[in-house]
């Protein structure tokens, strides 16, 4: 983490009162903090699973919405039950907001019941009830600068918004995702930017997340009402339900390319919780089915060129070192024509580390030769945290991932072996791991041209052991491919078009989809299949951790940074799913299937037995990532707490395909 120095801030601190709250932000979430995190209270009085949290903007109050349709407001210093009153919901509540500026005394909910409620807390009364959606409402969100509108998220692939200063009781539709994506599209999740209250994320089934401008779909729509009164429209005339440029997806590189596979094991890919970054410049995904993931939304990083259809493939612009002119970045551009790499001179990335980071790298490298991949990883990650521009460390935990084999571990060796080669051109084992990458990630044409590519240039090498079996791995890939008319499908951008055989998708969506934008970060560890509404959220002023619930019933904290593992503690006797960190304190509130609310603070050094810490927390991630990859079935016995041995997963002790081809360029670290 960042070195600080808190004797002086404390002095500046006591000098200048307007130094305090500063401080506090500051502060209230640090590195021993985090170490000392641990279970202060239990607030007990739902009879069903809590479903959903939130904190006023105090943090003085606590909401929490539960299966048993009752909302409850907590004084979480006290762990004293201020209120209780039943909603009307006729079905679970899986939501829960206080209206801004309404002094906590407007509550807002929704439900399974399809219906969302707007509550008088001072008064215990529903004051307004939204019919309008057909399916379960899953989300409610709330903007500060707009106080009197508020948005909802359902399984009918609407996202409404409300504003309640109209007379009339109705709501507005904002967002139609059936029109983009079908009939049986389900939103999920929404959040608004706090920082900039016109952006909207939304997410729903499917690998994609989607980021609107509220204001300009406002705007549009006010102007094609105003046009469409002034005028006479033609039947051939199509208004666009959401204007150009109001719309940017963003999607983990790897998944439109994994579905396919992921539904043949009826492995579902869904978006169960949204949020921005303290700041508004990050946007936090938890994936069902997959991982937590960070997007950039300043730096815009596209997923490598090969993985978009040709016809979106960068053809203007120079790239240099992984970006485009145009402010994009891309990655190293692979032209369909021939992959190559700049044959200049080595760039500024000196192969010499300070002692400091050198002994992270021997250690690293220790940790690898122990089979131990998921240490390796962790300190590879540490050493690239402190210094971003050395080859040698992306290169090292590309062929770190390469051995774990965890979901989305070759695509993030992909990118860094794609970071190395950047960084030094001439990094042999780097050249060749990507074309390990790419056939692992089924590019089996840009794998053998990337091979090619490497035996033109290491002339040496193109005979070694690994490359005659690589080369004979890709060109048994091809005659497969070809026998079975496969080829015809890669080459068509149909990877990044369909969910389903019978879906049809609109071009408009297409387009936003082939223009989607890569993650910056990934966290690994956490498993999310078995329930729709698991959270990740950012821990600190600055969200210098992340946070995510687990279907193990542990919840996980992560560095946001280095996206190592430092934290894993039991929350819940089955699945946490909800984790709200405290606006201002080092103080976090959990539910999940337990009838309870967890309230979670640094405890006492002198508290020497933490019962709720995991120990063993590579054991813990390398279990949730067989229990992801489980088949249904084994996957609702573990959940009603069976015992399943030989899950199928790779772990440290399973097989590696590369063991068999050991040769002069193989996977071992630099």
């Amino acid at each position: 983490m960042t070195t600080v120095n808190i004797t002086r801030d404390i002095l500046h601190r006591q000098i200048r009162d307007k130094r305090a709250a500063g401080f506090q932000r500051s502060y209230h979430v640090t590195d021993p903090f985090i170490k000392r995190l641990g279970l202060e209270a239990e607030l007990q009085g739902h009879t069903g699973c809590v479903n959903c949290l939130e904190w006023n903007e105090r943090g003085d109050l606590l909401a929490s919405g539960s299966d048993d349709q009752h909302a409850v407001i907590w004084d979480p210093f006290k762990h004293k039950k201020l209120t209780t009153m039943h909603t009307g919901h006729a079905a679970n509540i899986f939501s829960v907001k206080f209206l801004p500026h309404s002094g906590d005394r407007i509550l807002i909910t929704g439900a399974a019941d399809t219906k969302v409620h707007v509550h008088d807390l001072t008064v215990k009364e529903t004051i307004h009830i939204f019919s309008d959606h057909t399916n379960r409402v899953k989300r409610i969100a709330t903007a500060p600068m707009w106080p009197n509108t508020f948005w909802s998220a359902a399984e009918d692939g609407i996202i409404r918004q409300y504003d309640l200063r109209e007379s009339s009781k109705r709501s507005e539709v904002l967002i139609d995702l059936t029109e983009f994506c079908g009939q049986l599209v389900e939103a999920k999740c929404l959040a608004v930017n706090p920082r900039d209250n016109n952006q909207l994320a939304v997410g729903a089934n499917g690998p994609f997340v989607r980021l609107y401008d509220i204001r300009m779909i406002n705007n549009y729509r006010k102007s094609m009402s105003q046009s469409t009164s002034a005028s006479v429209h033609t039947f051939c005339e199509r208004q666009k339900p959401i204007p150009d440029g109001a719309g940017q997806y963003y999607v983990a590189g790897h998944l439109p390319v994994k579905l396919p596979d992921y539904n043949n094991r009826l492995r579902v890919l869904v978006a169960t919780y949204v949020t921005f970054s303290p700041d508004g410049t990050e946007l936090l995904v938890n994936m069902g089915g997959e991982q937590v993931y960070l997007f950039d939304l300043t730096f815009k990083q596209r997923p490598y060129t090969f993985l978009l259809p040709k016809k979106c493939q960068s053809s203007t612009g120079d790239v240099q070192n992984g970006k485009t002119t145009n402010g994009v970045s891309n990655g190293i551009h692979l032209p369909t024509s021939h992959i190559r790499f700049a044959e200049s001179k080595m760039h500024s990335s000196s192969t010499e580390l300070p002692a400091s980071l050198e002994k992270i790298k021997q250690q690293a490298n220790d940790a690898f030769a122990r089979q131990q991949w998921t240490q390796a990883i962790q300190l590879y990650s540490l050493g690239i945290h402190h210094t971003s521009c050395n080859a040698m460390l992306y290169g090292n935990r590309a062929a770190a991932y390469m051995k774990r084999k965890w979901d989305g571990d070759h695509y993030d060796a992909l990118r860094d072996c794609l970071k190395a080669l950047t960084l030094n051109p001439g990094h042999l084992k780097a050249h060749f791991r990507l074309a390990r990458c790419l056939f692992e990630l089924k590019y089996v044409a840009e794998a053998l041209e990337c091979l090619d590519d490497f035996k033109g240039k290491f002339p040496e090498q193109a005979h070694s052991s690994a490359c005659d079996a690589l080369d004979k791995d890709i060109k048994a890939a091809l005659f497969t491919k070809t026998e079975t008319g496969d080829d015809k499908k890669a080459n068509s951008s149909i990877r990044f078009h369909s969910f389903s055989r019978k879906e049809s998708v609109p071009e408009d969506e297409l387009v936003l989809r082939e223009r989607s934008l890569d993650y910056k970060h990934r966290y690994c560890g956490h498993c999310n299949t078995t329930t729709d509404i698991k959270e990740a959220n950012f821990f600190g002023s600055k969200g210098q951790y992340i946070v995510s619930g687990s279907d193990d019933g542990s919840f996980f904290i992560w560095e946001k940074e280095t996206t190592n593992l430092v934290r894993i503690l039991q929350g819940d006797e089955s699945i946490v799913n909800c984790l709200q960190p405290h606006p201002s304190y080092c103080f976090l509130a959990t539910s999940g299937i337990d009838p309870v609310v967890r309230l979670w603070n640094p405890r006492p050094e002198t508290e020497c037995d933490n019962v709720r810490v995991v120990e063993d927390m590579e054991g813990a991630a390398q279990a949730n990532q067989r229990r992801m990859n489980a088949d249904p079935l084994e996957v609702m016995l573990l959940n009603m707490g069976y015992r399943i041995t030989g899950l199928r997963g790779v772990g440290p002790e399973g097989s590696d395909d590369e063991d068999s081809s050991e040769g002069q360029v193989q996977c071992r670290p630099s």
